[in-house]
C-alpha cells in the first residue's frame, strides 16, 4: 500500500479564553491554530494527522510540503517505524528539533491513523492497553497576569468539573489567587515556560511552594539545562515537570538520566509522533517517571494523545486547553464533561476532522 499524497491544512479558529488573548512569541494569539496533514493510500485509505504549530505553522507546512511530502510518496504506508527511522537518519543535518521533525509527528500520526483503519481497531487497542474509555484531564488556562482573571477562571475550570488546574504564571499573586480562589483539594499546577536562572527558579519554587503546586512545571533556562532541573527538583522540594521542548528519545534519556524531572511531558506533535512518543512513555516507565503529555491541541494531536494515554500502563492525565472554540473538528465527541475526556473507539485515531469545519476555517 504506497502513499499517493501528503497535503497540509492550516485552520485558524476563533476562540475565547476566559480573558485577553496570549501574547506568545511577539504575536497576540486571535486565533487557534491547527495544522492539519492528511495523507492518502493508493488503498483508498485516508489518515489524519496533526504538525506542531502555533507561531511556527508555516514553517512546519512549508517543511512538510517542499521536504518531507517528496520524500515520502509512494513509500509503504505500513512501513512506520521504518519511516521513521529512515526520515531522521536522511534529514538528521537539517535538526533534531524544530519543524522537520514537527512534520515527521504528522505525517506519522496519519500513518497510525490508516494503519487502525486497516486493521479495524482503535489504536489504544492495537497497542495492547488497558481499553481506558476516558482520561481525567486538567484544565490549562492562559496566562492572564491580573490574579482577578486568574481567580475566575480556576473557580469556572472547578465548576465545570476540573479537578486539576495549571497555570501559565509567571509570580507568586497569581498562584496564591489560584489556590485561595479554588480552595485546598484541587491539583494546581504552574507552567512557566522556561524564565529562570537555577538561582530565580529556587526563589521562586519557595515562594510558591505553600500553595501545595501538583507540579511546577518548565522553570528552568535555557529548556535542555536538564542539571539545573534536577537541581531545583532536589532542593526545593517542588515536583518538577518538563519535556514539552524535548525533541527526541534520547533528550529524554539524558534528561532522567540527571534526574531531571517527576513528570515528563512529551508532545506528540513535536517529538516524532506516535512512534517516538510509544518509546519515551516506555523509558519513562523504566525510568519509574510519570508522563502527563503536552497535549494543547484540538485536532488529531489531542486524539493521538489519548489513544496513547489509554493504552499506558499508568494512571494517565491529559492536558485540555482553556479554549471554548466558535466550532470544533470533532463536535462534542472530545469535550471534557465533569472532567473527564472520551477516548473515540472508532479505528485510528477513532474520528475522522468534520471536512465542513475545515473548509469553513482553512487559511487560503
Amino acid at each position: 500500500m504506497k502513499i499517493t499524497s501528503i497535503d497540509t491544512i492550516l485552520l485558524r479558529t476563533p476562540y475565547e479564553c476566559g480573558g485577553p488573548k496570549p501574547n506568545f512569541g511577539g504575536r497576540v494569539w486571535d486565533r487557534a491554530e491547527t495544522l492539519l496533514v492528511k495523507v492518502q493510500t493508493d488503498a483508498g485509505v485516508t489518515g489524519w494527522g496533526e504538525a506542531f504549530g502555533y507561531n511556527v505553522a508555516p514553517t512546519t507546512k512549508t517543511a512538510i510540503d517542499t521536504v518531507l511530502a517528496p520524500l515520502y510518496v509512494g513509500s509503504d504506508a505500513r512501513n512506520i517505524e521504518g519511516l521513521m527511522r529512515e526520515m531522521q537518519m536522511r534529514l538528521n543535518y537539517q535538526g533534531r528539533n524544530g519543524s522537520v521533525i514537527y512534520g515527521m509527528s504528522g505525517i506519522d500520526i496519519a500513518l497510525w491513523d490508516i494503519a487502525g483503519k486497516i486493521a479495524q481497531q482503535p489504536l489504544h487497542r492495537m497497542f495492547g492497553g488497558s481499553g481506558r474509555s476516558h482520561i481525567t484531564a486538567y484544565s490549562s488556562l492562559m496566562r492572564y497576569t491580573d490574579p482577578t482573571i486568574v481567580a475566575k477562571n480556576t473557580v469556572a475550570s472547578i465548576e465545570r468539573g476540573f479537578q486539576y488546574v495549571k497555570l501559565h504564571e509567571i509570580d507568586e499573586p497569581q498562584v496564591r489567587a489560584a489556590r485561595e480562589a479554588g480552595g485546598p483539594h484541587f491539583g494546581l499546577m504552574v507552567d512557566t515556560n522556561c524564565p529562570w536562572s537555577l538561582g530565580e527558579a529556587l526563589a521562586m519554587a519557595r515562594r510558591m511552594s505553600p500553595y501545595n503546586l501538583y507540579w511546577l512545571e518548565e522553570p528552568c533556562w535555557p529548556p535542555e539545562n536538564f542539571e539545573a532541573l534536577a537541581a531545583v527538583r532536589a532542593k526545593s522540594g517542588v515536583t518538577v515537570a518538563a519535556g514539552e521542548n524535548a525533541g527526541s528519545v534520547m533528550d529524554f534519556k539524558h534528561m532522567f538520566q540527571a534526574g531531571a524531572v517527576d513528570v515528563a511531558q512529551p508532545s506528540v506533535t513535536k517529538i516524532g509522533g506516535i512512534t517516538e512518543m510509544r518509546k519515551v512513555i516506555a523509558l519513562a516507565e523504566a525510568f519509574n517517571v510519570r508522563v502527563v503529555p503536552h497535549s494543547p491541541y484540538f485536532g488529531p494531536g489531542l486524539l493521538a494523545t489519548l489513544q496513547l494515554l489509554s493504552a499506558a500502563p499508568q494512571m494517565p492525565l491529559v492536558e485540555w486547553l482553556y479554549f471554548d472554540l466558535e466550532q470544533t473538528l470533532y463536535g462534542d465527541a472530545i469535550a471534557p464533561r465533569n472532567g473527564q475526556i472520551a477516548v473515540p473507539q472508532g479505528p485510528g485515531l477513532g474520528l475522522d476532522p468534520d471536512a465542513k469545519v475545515i473548509e469553513r476555517y482553512r487559511v487560503g
